[in-house]
């Protein structure tokens, strides 16, 4: 077992080599080159927060291959710790690819069969005293699609016993799910144990039944969270807590490939919730981090530093505020 005390943030949950085009505006059956990047919601996250300088792990597992021992060395390069990835000798990495249209398409095509090893993940190999004692603990619904990933998040919650900043993405990809009902029972069990939720209109649909994000927001605090944000795209971001409503515009730039702009922005998110900001200068912070990936073709590698964001910061208030 780890010396736990250390983490700032833990996450657990998707991992995957994600094979990326580097010509745009064109299907993969007419893309001649690719490059590889370490990726994976989850992951991602794990990789922005450790930008900021949060000592930053994450709990899954890679097949005993190749692109596991890829994902391993990324890791350590990124600075995210490993401590708790395993292999799945029986099972290969995952590999995801995409295609790039900017500004609003990217389709993604999940390589994850005949089961991903980050669903592998069993409760009697969880630190849970590493889990307990991170200042942020990060899960994706992902995780509670498949068991024994399912019954593994429940332990760690029950461990962590709702402690603050015990967050939820609502990150729902339809392609894990039997059905949307399905995913809907398992996050109403997992919104009962968790603090912070996050997710955009159509994720919160299917969490809560409502894609207002106001209506939203309070349906996910009627669960007993301290804080909801519904991220609305080209509209910006909505955080409710009991006492406070606060609504960001967006930061625009340039797409590129705006996969890992939700991730940036849940690594932002974390760093901020740290260092015991205002909420409106967490979403501020976190949506100018999020755009910011948009810009690049990657996701991991992509996220930006603190310098980066605080530098557009400056500049937006300078101007008298976000555009």
């Amino acid at each position: 077992m780890s010396n736990s005390s250390d983490f700032d943030l833990i996450t657990i949950g998707r991992v995957s080599v994600d094979i990326y085009p580097l010509q745009y505006g064109v299907g993969l059956e007419d893309v001649k080159t690719f490059q590889k990047f370490l990726g994976g919601s989850a992951t991602n996250v794990a990789c922005a927060g450790a930008k900021y300088g949060l000592k930053s792990a994450i709990i899954t597992r890679t097949g005993n291959d190749p692109f596991g021992n890829y994902i391993h060395q990324e890791l350590e390069r990124l600075g995210v710790s490993d401590e708790f990835v395993s292999s799945v000798p029986s099972l290969p990495t995952p590999v995801v690819f995409c295609e790039i249209f900017p500004p609003d398409d990217f389709p993604l095509y999940f390589y994850r069969e005949p089961k991903a090893p980050d669903l592998v993940i069993n409760s009697d190999e969880l630190d849970l005293e590493a889990i307990k004692s991170a200042k942020i603990y990060w899960s994706t619904v992902t995780g509670l699609s498949q068991e024994p990933s399912r019954s593994a998040h429940h332990k760690a919650w029950e461990a962590r016993a709702r402690k603050t900043h015990t967050i939820l993405d609502l990150d729902y990809r339809p392609m894990f799910w039997s059905s949307a009902q399905d995913a809907t029972g398992e996050i109403e069990k997992a919104l009962s144990k968790v603090t912070i939720a996050l997710g955009n209109k159509e994720e919160c649909e299917v969490a809560v039944g409502e894609s207002d994000p106001i209506r939203a927001a309070d349906a996910l605090l009627e669960r007993g969270l301290e804080l909801a944000i519904v991220k609305q795209g080209p509209k910006g971001v909505l955080a409710k807590t009991k006492t406070e409503v606060v609504e960001v515009p967006p930061y625009l730039v340039d797409v590129v490939n705006g996969l890992g702009a939700g991730d940036g922005f849940g690594g932002a998110l974390c760093y901020g919730l740290l260092q015991g900001w205002p909420l409106r200068k967490i979403l501020e912070f976190a949506n100018i981090a999020g755009a910011l990936v948009a810009t690049k073709l990657e996701c991991s590698t992509a996220m930006p530093t603190l310098e980066e964001v605080e530098e557009v910061l400056a500049k937006i208030n300078k101007n008298g505020g976000l555009i």
